[in-house]
């Protein structure tokens, strides 16, 4: 399995956009490796394997080799999306999400759908189909443009992988979106990159990483572990690409396979987003970085990138204002949305301990800032990607157009109930 350092070196970096200070900005997914750990009981009288997933399974109908199965309307979804009414102030709509969606042994993955459970969240989670496929089956993945088994982030062990599975399975039950991050995470400049692949490229591996969902039971032989809980072919509606790469040539393959939306597009800003190629373009965001002249997207890694150039072990004397820093960046591209245009805020993030974790630690106190304000009666809602475009999909197209034309940071200038009439 590659160590963190070795999957950073590797890495495409990403300028950040028109009108910011050009700092090093990458969107990278870590190599995930094991770490002691353990997870948090959720207080759902489900069992619990060693690493905290929920054991329990929900009665369905088996897919193909059992792997999956049709369980019926997923549970914990919101009422039905109803258009704004003339004069309505536009909901704050946050989505966290998570590139690569492994456990690992660090409770990472229980820890945040214990503090969704807790505050009534949905996320969604970006699966790498290589999560669920055992290393000693490496050779059934044909990456584009690479050797056959490569991959750019380690395979997990075969604990990782059931701890992975438990997860997975848990967090659909509780409400939250399962989308996926592709396979073996290839970026950069090189021949075998993502940001080279054909839309025909796109295709194999997209559906290499649903055939790793659909058939962790025959690749890995396990047959005492229950199934996934969903139909994948039904459930995938979106993801995000390594490193923000190759968004162009996935775009016209994920129209053809039906999918509603894309969280690939490098350096977004915090306005209301557009369609491409009849796909919802949901970016992360340039979004305020304290004490710097410049804005950061809003994604862990990039938090990062920016604070020590890479390390994923600087000195420690550095993490409390780091931890600070990075959580108050989060804060301040809500507080901006909320109080201005309500443009929809994402958030993406890795199950990784990061210079001793304080990015984890910072988008948990973001979340449960935010989650307060909804608590006080602010109309903010913590939601998965498939859940927002739910509701941008039944808007009126010119209350749409409309609020594009508010800029970041930019108040309705005679209130919501004129701007909206």
């Amino acid at each position: 399995m590659r160590t963190v350092s070795q999957a950073l070196s590797r890495r495409g970096m990403l300028g950040l956009g028109a009108g910011v200070a050009a700092a090093a900005t990458l969107a990278g997914c870590g190599s995930h490796t094991s770490s002691d750990g353990a997870g948090h009981p959720d207080g759902s009288g489900q069992g619990k394997n060693a690493e905290g997933g929920a054991t329990g399974s929900r009665p369905g109908k088996p897919i193909g080799d059992g792997s999956t199965s049709f369980t019926g309307k997923q549970p914990h979804q919101p009422a039905k999306p109803e258009p704004l009414q003339p004069g309505q102030t536009p909901p704050q709509f946050v989505i966290f999400s998570w590139d690569g969606a492994g456990e690992v042994g660090n409770g990472l993955f229980p820890r945040f759908l214990d503090l969704a459970k807790e505050h009534g969240a949905s996320m969604t989670f970006f699966l790498s189909g290589l999560y669920l496929l055992p290393e000693s089956k490496k050779r059934l993945y044909l990456p584009p443009n690479n050797a056959r088994g490569a991959s750019d982030i380690g395979y997990l062990t075969d604990g990782h992988i059931k701890a992975t599975l438990a997860n997975v399975h848990r967090a659909w039950l509780e409400g939250h979106e399962i989308g996926t991050h592709f396979n073996g995470h290839f970026c950069g400049e090189t021949h075998g990159s993502v940001k080279w692949w054909t839309p025909q490229q796109w295709k194999s591996e997209i559906e290499q990483a649903k055939s790793f969902v659909k058939q962790w039971r025959t690749n890995t032989g396990w047959h005492d572990l229950p199934s996934l809980p969903f139909d994948y072919d039904k459930e995938l509606a979106g993801g995000r690409t390594p490193c923000l790469l190759g968004q162009n040539n996935l775009l016209p393959t994920a129209r053809e396979l039906g999918w509603r939306y894309d969280a690939s597009s490098p350096g977004g800003r915090q306005v209301w987003p557009e369609k491409k190629l009849g796909i919802w373009d949901l970016p992360l965001q340039q979004i305020p970085f304290p004490g710097r002249s410049f804005e950061v997207l809003s994604m862990d890694y990039n938090m990062l990138a920016n604070q020590s150039v890479n390390s994923t072990k600087a000195p420690a004397y550095n993490y409390p204002g780091w931890r600070k820093q990075s959580a108050q960046a989060y804060i301040a591209g809500f507080q901006r949305a909320y109080e201005t245009n309500r443009a929809p805020f994402f958030i993406g993030n890795h199950f990784e301990q990061w210079n001793g974790g304080i990015y984890m630690d910072a988008v948990e106190e973001a979340f449960k800032h935010i989650a307060r304000e909804k608590e006080k009666g602010a109309d903010v809602r913590l939601v998965s990607f498939r859940q927002f475009v739910d509701w941008m999909d039944v808007q009126k197209p010119e209350v749409l157009a409309k609020l594009r034309t508010l800029g970041v940071g930019q108040k309705p200038a005679a209130g919501w109930k004129q701007f909206l009439a």
